[in-house]
């Protein structure tokens, strides 16, 4: 499941691609998959690198794989490259975790180039101020989410950043329900029965691309979106 829309992005052959807490790698392999780029995987959890690692292996083996990539363990705080060194910055439900967001969009844009471009999503406000209310165990552990983000809020620290958001986009509102009802019945009780045909629903959407399905999450999206995402660039005309 994508967030950022890569042809919103426009990652071409030859770019220089950093996905920030790539996680298990759902955008890298999107990367590798449709263009000819390097795609620099980052993230704190080893675990997820290894997944990540794992999927993109697999992908090179079935001749799916068109881009290079490498795998880096290390933090948003402190990004491990030099100044001006990526075309394009993928920053997915990300910003949510850190202790100090602004810290983190400004070491961002320190490695992306001039004429570079960035897709920052976070959890959109009223599903996840729903969450919060509902369950402690949803934001009160280890690596969970340290803040909630009001609708135009990251607007600010994005300009101070030298950002310029070109386009916003809304997404995944039928995830928005699938977290309140794990909210509900426990957000560690995986195996709560509906939780769990919800998921089933979720995966056979994801495989099947239902178009009614699309269009009603297309509708909800408007106004229940689990993310917002932000495309912005330093040099947007």
């Amino acid at each position: 499941m994508l967030t950022v829309d890569y042809h919103l992005l426009g990652i071409k052959d030859g770019d220089r691609v950093l996905d920030i807490g790539c996680g298990t790698g759902r955008h890298s392999w999107e990367a590798c998959r449709r263009s000819n780029c390097i795609v620099y995987a980052l993230d704190v959890d080893r675990e997820e690198l290894d997944r990540a690692g794992g999927m993109l292996r697999a992908m090179e083996k079935q001749g799916q794989c068109r881009g290079r990539w490498n795998l880096l363990q290390a933090s948003t705080m402190s990004l491990p490259f030099r100044e001006a060194s990526f075309d394009k910055i993928v920053c997915s439900e990300v910003l949510e975790h850190v202790p100090d967001d602004h810290h983190s969009l400004k070491e961002m844009t320190r490695v992306l180039k001039n004429d570079g471009l960035i897709a920052i999503s976070v959890p959109s406000f009223l599903p996840e101020a729903i969450c919060w209310k509902l369950s402690s165990d949803y934001h009160n552990q280890a690596g969970g989410h340290v803040r909630v983000y009001r609708p135009g809020e990251l607007l600010s620290p994005l300009r101070s950043s030298n950002l310029n958001v070109y386009a916003v986009r809304r997404k995944h509102a039928l995830h928005s329900f699938y977290w309140i009802c794990r909210c509900i019945f426990g957000v560690n009780n995986e195996k709560a029965l509906i939780p769990a045909l919800y998921h089933r629903f979720l995966v056979w959407d994801m495989k099947t691309g239902s178009r009614p399905v699309r269009w009603l999450e297309a509708l909800l999206n408007r106004f229940f979106p689990k993310s917002i995402v932000f495309y912005a660039g330093k040099d947007v005309r």
